[in-house]
């Protein structure tokens, strides 16, 4: 956990993907002071919470999950897509220890963050940890480390001196061509370089779950945060400080983690849970 000390911050843009969004209007934003996970929740501390509990996931329960179509082999057998994003597949026994579906596994990856959770699932982590998910203003507060209106946690631009500073896709999406670090999903948590706060892939790599409720225009939906490996600046520019995602609860998905924050007992965000 890093300890953030809180404060009055400018939350939002303006000049955001889509109005549907809610980033806008820019608009001063207090957080108490609270504490934050350095980096999203990996396999391997999502596995000696499964080992200690015997929780089983909303992905395992409904017996697939949603997988990238670039990260199946070509030879999968056809599956059912998403009619708007063809790049999902629905894959039957996709779980977040088995993340592109049977005789996949994550022994290798147990510093990468864990993915096919829901937020229910999230929220059952927080539980036995003794966290739980930071609210919206909270996750951006922490995403931007200090800068004021930055588009990206160290500045404005997306590769500064053609450094690659997120995991996000590269390459005419949804073909994967190959980052220059070699990721063809997730990467290890960490291995980028921290913002101003020293906290890890607070955009890239996965979408974040927080506690809030996504807004009136989706109502019953919880808000995500930080984009994903899958982002990229041809069709979605949501790997920015203020960029939202809604999904329902029971949402599950090859790109979708989490991120814990410190206990609290007087913060409003745990009254709307």
């Amino acid at each position: 956990m890093i300890e953030l000390p809180g404060g009055t911050f400018l939350m939002g843009s303006d000049d955001g993907a889509g109005p549907l969004d809610g980033e806008g209007p820019v608009r001063p934003q207090t957080v108490a002071p609270f504490a934050i996970a350095a980096h999203p929740a990996t396999n391997a501390e999502f596995a000696a919470f499964v080992e200690a509990t015997g929780y089983g996931t909303t992905a395992e329960r409904e017996g697939w999950s949603f997988v990238f179509a670039g990260l199946l082999p070509d030879a999968f057998p056809p599956t059912r897509g998403v009619a708007e994003a063809p790049w999902w597949r629905q894959v039957p026994g996709a779980r977040w220890d088995r993340p592109e579906g049977p005789g996949s596994t994550v022994e290798d990856r147990g510093d990468h963050p864990v993915v096919h959770v829901s937020w229910i699932d999230a929220r059952a982590y927080c539980s036995w940890s003794g966290t739980r998910l930071p609210g919206e203003a909270e996750w951006e507060f922490a995403a931007r480390g200090g800068l004021v209106q930055k588009r990206f946690p160290w500045g404005d631009e997306l590769t500064p001196d053609g450094r690659r500073l997120m995991n996000a896709f590269e390459g005419p999406f949804p073909r994967r061509a190959g980052g220059s670090e070699g990721w063809t999903g997730t990467s290890a948590v960490g291995i980028y370089p921290p913002n101003g706060f020293g906290l890890h892939d607070m955009t890239g790599n996965v979408w974040e779950w927080t506690a809030d409720r996504f807004g009136p225009a989706r109502p019953g939906e919880r808000a995500l945060r930080g984009g994903s490996y899958l982002c990229h600046e041809s069709y979605c520019e949501r790997y920015r400080c203020a960029a939202r995602m809604a999904s329902t609860p029971d949402s599950t998905a090859g790109n979708v983690g989490f991120r814990v924050a410190g206990p609290s007992v007087d913060n409003d965000v745990l009254a709307v849970c």
